[in-house]
């Protein structure tokens, strides 16, 4: 699969798509907040108006059901549409302005300093295969890098390359026809080419939604340049859920229900499945969880993901200290059945590296404790994760005094905290985190998800002493686009 694909893509190697892309970048770069909110609209828009087609091609191409497709196109323009507003607003290039002060109490003069941020250049976004739409072509990745002004290249999934491409085409011929740089987005196919344009000079700054080995190694690349670039990698992540006593004595249906549904959810193939929960030993919710009902078996994304679905669950369950808690029985290596394993904390405590493990689909392991001391101690022992769960009674002696020994510790771990929710939800919207320690992520500081992703492809730049005819107008004192600065502090 190469460009050729592509009607309009006059190009073919990952080097003549670097330099189509470096070139759209400078030009790109240079179009007003305004127009670059226009033009992010229009792809929106016009995504939007190829849906059936793209969830049609999508539907041959993953697996999914079509209600998961339409829900996640929306929130794939619903997304570009929520950054072009941002891009008008102008509050994400965080303008500072300090002006010449005599009298600045350090014991020197404070010169003029104006501080912006401004566009990395070039961005290479390598495509998730478990969302087609909102981690692929035009996905989150793709709409913070044109938000923050850089032209885009997208190393597409091997999983949906067809609708990778189709999903490029509407998004091309949607920014030409808004006056957006004919290069704007390319899409190369193929793990050698993306590698080739990782290792490019032009290339500043890159993103990765998939597997902790394959991040890795593409993380690795990125730092071993001549002139290294920032990677932003998602990885792996368990996203433990911690139920405390009172709650799963009170309501361990309920919890039950929440969790089996959080597990299932698209097959279980979210990078915020909690794929590891603790509860009690005495409660009631093991038998339940034994007993539960769970949706009919259905194909996975692709054969690569199935394959790796196999051999991940069979390293766990064959465990010695672990037991098979719901049956598998079905053939797996069709459409695999939820699978439920338990094991003791103590057996967590004892084998964390084994235990502690991404199992990428249906799967779910159960640990109970009878001590909470433990799961302060297994909370403490925990790599970086994306999410981390408490469910608790906040009347309870007992919950409360769990979560807060689990609070400040949890805090060091993930990037997003939940109290009595489910973390398979991750909403596109201003406070959201999408990251945290590694190996959840290669760079903890930043998110993947909501208007704060922007900030990832942006760089900050201070002007000293320059006449406001060469500021740029965001750090001009007249203010001539009417943005959010920062006065003297």
């Amino acid at each position: 699969m190469t460009e050729d694909d592509l009607p309009d893509a006059p190009v073919t190697t990952a080097c003549e798509a670097v330099a189509a892309v470096a070139e759209a970048s400078r030009q790109w770069a240079a179009v007003t907040y305004s127009g670059r909110a226009r033009v992010i609209h229009a792809i929106a828009n016009a995504l939007d108006t190829a849906a059936a087609d793209l969830i049609a091609t999508a539907q041959e191409e993953t697996n999914l059901p079509e209600a998961r497709l339409v829900g996640e196109l929306k929130r794939t323009t619903f997304q570009l549409r929520l950054f072009a507003d941002v891009v008008a607003d102008g509050t994400f290039l965080d303008a500072r302005i300090d002006r010449p002060d005599a009298k600045w109490p350090m014991g020197a003069p404070r010169p003029d300093l104006r501080r912006m941020l401004m566009p990395i250049g070039p961005v290479l976004v390598f495509a998730a295969s478990n969302f087609p739409f909102a981690f692929s072509v035009a996905g989150g990745d793709t709409a913070a890098a044109l938000a923050a002004g850089n032209a885009v290249l997208v190393k597409a999934h091997s999983g949906h390359p067809r609708l990778s491409n189709a999903t490029a085409a509407v998004v091309r011929a949607a920014g030409r026809a808004a006056g957006a740089p004919e290069n704007l987005l390319r899409v190369i196919h193929e793990t050698e080419n993306g590698v080739t344009a990782l290792k490019d000079p032009r290339i500043r700054a890159a993103s990765f939604t998939g597997s902790i080995r394959g991040g890795r190694a593409l993380y690795d690349i990125a730092n071993a340049r001549p002139e290294p670039i920032p990677f932003y990698g998602e990885l792996g992540s368990v996203n433990p859920v911690f139920v405390a006593p009172t709650a799963a004595s009170r309501r361990a249906s309920e919890i039950v229900d929440g969790f089996l549904g959080s597990i299932t959810g698209s097959r279980g193939q979210l990078c915020t499945k909690p794929g590891l929960l603790l509860v009690p030993s005495a409660s009631s919710m093991l038998a339940m969880l034994r007993d539960a009902d769970v949706p009919n078996p259905t194909p996975m994304l692709n054969d690569r993901i199935q394959k790796g679905f196999e051999a991940d669950l069979a390293a766990l369950a064959t465990h010695s200290g672990v037991s098979t808690l719901l049956e598998n029985a079905n053939n797996i290596a069709t459409s695999p059945r939820t699978t439920l394993l338990h094991t003791t904390l103590d057996q967590v405590l004892a084998a964390p590296e084994a235990l502690i493990t991404e199992v990428f689909g249906p799967a779910g392991l159960i640990v109970t404790y009878s001590d909470p001391a433990e799961v302060r101690e297994f909370a403490r022992i925990l790599a970086g994760q994306l999410t981390a769960t408490i469910i608790a009674e906040s009347d309870a002696a007992s919950d409360i005094t769990l979560a807060q020994d689990l609070l400040p510790i949890l805090t060091e771990k993930a990037g997003r905290l939940l109290w009595n929710q489910w973390p398979t939800g991750v909403s596109v919207t201003y406070a959201q985190q999408h990251g945290g320690p590694y190996p959840a992520t290669t760079a903890p500081t930043t998110t993947s998800v909501g208007t704060a992703s922007i900030t990832r492809f942006l760089r900050p730049v201070a002007f000293q002493n320059f006449p406001s005819t060469f500021l740029p107008d965001a750090l001009n004192d007249g203010n001539p686009l009417g943005i959010p600065q920062i006065i003297d502090g």
